[in-house]
């Protein structure tokens, strides 16, 4: 579907490069350090990889939304696993494209080299960022099948929130106490503050990566556990044929 839709493609290209552009040039005004520049570089990078996975997940309910097919979607003989999954690969293929194509737009036009911190730190911040993206995306899955049309804007409002409190251009340590105090529980927080750590900012978490693979491991689980319940409900009450033509 996405090599027949230019616009798909235009997507993938235009928001990233304008996020890193913008958020660059934003600092080169601002005077930073190179430091500051690469801090919020990453943190940039983070969100539009996020962004686009996130999305391609929520598109897997979205679009049979939107087109009124809700019912088709779930009475072929696939399992939910199947239908998020899918997405999610698609989504991390994408992603994986935009952490390229912003990496090497900001060292061309910064001088950030975000492979400057080795290839398993890399990783370790890919593996944070599509884990989010999946919990994201599929928590947004279950609002739609669960209210339909007026849980739409969460495909995209919920991504801002989770990034705002994962600190994707500041410390977590910044943030008010109670704010804090949540943002401990985002496991893309953790994957941040260890790549981070390696352009020598100071690491506020100690065992960063077990603990953000912990947490993402469980809400993964959770949150395939609420959809599948949400659909078993929408097929009770009748929510997928009110959703369909």
């Amino acid at each position: 579907m996405g090599t027949r839709n230019v616009f798909f493609m235009f997507e993938l290209l235009f928001w990233p490069v304008v996020g890193v552009l913008t958020i660059g040039l934003m600092t080169r005004f601002l005077d930073v350090t190179q430091e500051q520049r690469s801090f919020v570089l990453i943190g940039q990078m983070a969100f539009s990889v996020v962004g686009t996975c996130q999305l391609d997940v929520a598109y897997a309910v979205l679009y049979d939304f939107w087109s009124k097919s809700m019912k088709h979607q779930f009475l072929a003989p696939i399992g939910v696993r199947h239908l998020t999954i899918g997405s999610w690969l698609v989504g991390m293929l994408r992603g994986s494209l935009v952490f390229a194509l912003t990496g090497i737009l900001a060292w061309w036009a910064f001088r950030f080299d975000p492979l400057a911190a080795g290839l398993p730190a890399t990783l370790a911040l890919l593996a944070g960022c599509f884990l989010t993206a999946w919990i994201v995306g599929v928590l947004v899955c279950t609002l739609i099948v669960l209210f339909g049309g007026r849980a739409e804007t969460a495909a995209w409002a919920s991504i801002n929130l989770v990034l705002a409190l994962a600190g994707i251009y500041y410390p977590v340590s910044v943030l008010p106490p109670p704010a804090a105090a949540v943002a401990s529980g985002v496991p893309l927080t953790y994957f941040l503050d260890a790549y981070r750590a390696q352009f020598g900012f100071p690491a506020v978490y100690s065992n960063a990566i077990p603990t953000g693979l912990a947490l993402a491991v469980l809400y993964v689980a959770l949150s395939h556990l609420a959809l599948v319940a949400a659909v078993r409900r929408a097929r009770r009450t009748g929510q997928l044929l009110k959703m369909s033509e």
